[in-house]
């Protein structure tokens, strides 16, 4: 199995100082260091700490030698694209976990900004959120299975505005909604 510990930690902006003082009970640098680079052997538990420091799934931590995860070779710079000295693993935003959930939503019909064939990951917010998603792209469940989608332009303590993209849309009033799910990312093919 490889340990992917470094790759995640990197990608997500922490020092092992920081992925330290994240698990509980607290552990030290040096640990995480020697867990990262397999001169500790990374044990369930260890796996399951780290895994909660980094707030991603346990099984994200570690793969097996034949995994085929997409690769990243370059960065591209303010000078053009540039190789980078070793291809490291991509960690895919789907798999990055967080404190909320994601959803994902597919376009099957243009509309406004979005193209048919898109795909658009939004994190779940509940309640006390809602205030700062005013004026973003959200998806919204309504009763009855059903869902709003659109920029949110309205709210207050018991409802939220929503207008669908697309010139000539309605806004659509949803009462109570127990999430909201925001836009975070876009997916198109090329």
């Amino acid at each position: 199995m490889i340990n992917r510990i470094r790759d995640i930690r990197r990608q997500k902006g922490l020092t092992l100082a920081d992925v330290a003082e994240r698990c509980t009970p607290p552990t030290t640098a040096q640990t995480i260091g020697r867990l990262e680079t397999g001169m500790r052997q990374l044990s369930l538990s260890w796996m399951n700490k780290i895994a909660r420091a980094l707030e991603v799934e346990a099984e994200l931590l570690v793969r097996g030698e034949e995994s085929d995860v997409p690769k990243y070779v370059a960065r591209l710079t303010s000078d053009g694209a540039e190789a980078l000295p070793a291809p490291r693993d991509a960690i895919l935003p789907s798999a990055l976990g967080g404190e909320t959930g994601l959803v994902a939503l597919d376009v099957e019909h243009g509309a406004g900004e979005y193209r048919t064939g898109d795909q658009l990951w939004l994190r779940r917010h509940g309640p006390e959120d809602y205030p700062r998603l005013l004026n973003r792209d959200v998806l919204v469940p309504r009763p009855g299975g059903r869902f709003a989608f659109g920029r949110m332009i309205d709210r207050d303590e018991a409802r939220v505005a929503v207008l669908a993209p697309g010139a000539g849309s309605r806004q659509v009033v949803v009462e109570h909604p127990a999430w909201i799910a925001v836009a975070e990312m876009l997916v198109r093919k090329l």
